[in-house]
């Protein structure tokens, strides 16, 4: 078959298909046969039916049937005879006149582009790092030392002070009217950890069990309660029991309640220092990733096929529709999602996936099988039972594309960050926590 291509403009081809009208006609009868042996029609016993009966009824579809199964083999057969890397579905009309017997189509479609990426020596990356510190290690203990706490009812003239926990009931009022989520009774919180507003902690510290104050509070104009947000309101708070809060000691019993393997102070560090150290790793890792893959596609040049980017859109609007949809709202499915909101971060998901796949075709960046173990290995490393994670991610293999993925990405990392110019900068580890909240 010879098969012409027509560039039409940047990535999109035109090819014309010719098919002979008897092969079509042929399989139409062929199939239609098939069908007879089968199909039941009342008045008619099984397999008894009349072959222009049959063709009367399902001929249409099923003609229907195999032009499309042969123009999209033609097409096939085209498309690989010229080589060519199709982007999404192509666009078929059947044109208006053909050569005597055979029936013509024009086939509209999209190629990948073909990718250019600069010299990455010209490249800049920051690259980040930061250690674990004695500071992160207390802080850390601090937390669970707060999960473990215990409360004591504090003496009847004693005032609620921080870290306090206070047994209050209250009732606000706008304009004089109460409303929704106003009132509660017999509602606990801890004073001086942000549970409520600030006014109302400021109110409630230096009561004594009994008091009552009413006070003002402006609720904050991006409150998550919209029907009070930005307005002011008048409270009356009584406290009815103040409660001390106990931390636990770091000793060996804390490290044993933790089921700590070594049950000592020491062993309870070293353990929480081994659990931030693979942390800092990750995101240490990911937050790099993220500053490789910037340089890479600002290194690059190629057009962008635009069934990709549709194709990218229309997913992460069913993505976004499935969220909606576990959040409970109503008629998710139908729910109107401009396709504008997604197109700069599809576009980008695109070009990078393109960009990606370039660099580990043309510098073999594959991910090998030892590579995939050792991941996967060090991702169980965090659970309670590692060999049964383990097993559970090669148990599936969507899972391990999902690991083969990561490595590729990892390996790519690697490969720029040994090209490019790379700026080293250490950061505190509350500085890279903070980030990676915010990222």
């Amino acid at each position: 078959m010879t098969v012409t291509v027509e560039t039409l403009e940047k990535l999109e081809r035109k090819i014309t298909l010719t098919l002979p009208v008897g092969t079509i006609q042929n399989e139409v009868d062929s199939r239609l046969k098939k069908l007879a042996r089968t199909v039941k029609m009342d008045g008619f016993r099984p397999g008894k039916v009349p072959m222009n009966v049959v063709a009367q009824r399902y001929g249409y579809s099923v003609h229907y049937e195999v032009m499309n199964d042969k123009v999209g083999e033609a097409f096939s057969q085209a498309a690989n005879e010229a080589k060519l890397r199709v982007a999404g579905q192509p666009r078929i009309t059947e044109k208006e006149e053909s050569p005597e017997g055979e029936l013509a189509f024009d086939a509209v479609f999209e190629v990948f582009p073909e990718v250019k990426i600069n010299d990455l020596s010209g490249a800049e990356v920051e690259k980040l790092s930061a250690e674990v510190g004695d500071d992160a290690i207390d802080k850390t203990l601090d937390i669970l030392r707060k999960q473990r706490r215990t409360f004591a009812q504090r003496a009847q003239d004693a005032v609620a002070q921080d870290d306090d926990r206070v047994t209050v009931d209250f009732e606000g009022k706008i304009d004089g009217e109460p409303f929704q989520g106003g009132k509660a009774e017999d509602f606990q919180f801890v004073v001086g950890e942000g549970q409520m507003l600030k006014e109302f902690e400021d109110a409630v510290r230096g009561m004594k069990s009994g008091d009552s104050r009413t006070f003002p509070l402006s609720f904050p104009a991006d409150y998550h309660g919209k029907d009070v947000a930005g307005k002011q309101a008048d409270f009356m708070v009584t406290v009815k029991k103040i409660e001390a809060s106990h931390l636990p000691e770091v000793n060996e019993q804390l490290a044993k309640s933790l089921g700590i393997a070594e049950a000592t102070v020491e062993g309870l560090r070293a353990d929480i220092k081994r659990n931030l150290e693979r942390e800092v790793k990750f995101r240490l890792l990911a937050r790099n990733k993220n500053a490789v893959m910037d340089a890479l596609v600002a290194n690059a040049e190629l057009d962008l096929p635009n069934a990709s980017v549709q194709s990218e859109v229309s997913r992460m609007i069913e993505g976004a529709r499935a969220e909606l949809k576990q959040r409970g709202i109503k008629d998710a499915d139908k729910a109107p999602i401009p396709e504008e909101v997604f197109r700069p971060q599809a576009e980008r998901r695109v070009r990078l996936g393109l960009v990606v796949a370039e660099l580990v075709r043309a510098n073999e960046l594959q991910a090998k099988p030892e590579q995939i173990k050792a991941h996967i290995d060090e991702l169980a490393a965090s659970y309670e039972k590692p060999a049964d994670v383990v097993r559970w991610y090669f148990s599936d293999n969507n899972r391990l594309a999902e690991v083969e993925a990561v490595v590729i990405e990892n390996n790519v990392t690697d490969f720029v960050l040994g090209k490019a110019k790379v700026n080293e900068k250490s950061v505190s580890f509350d500085e890279l926590m903070a980030q990676q909240q915010q990222g």
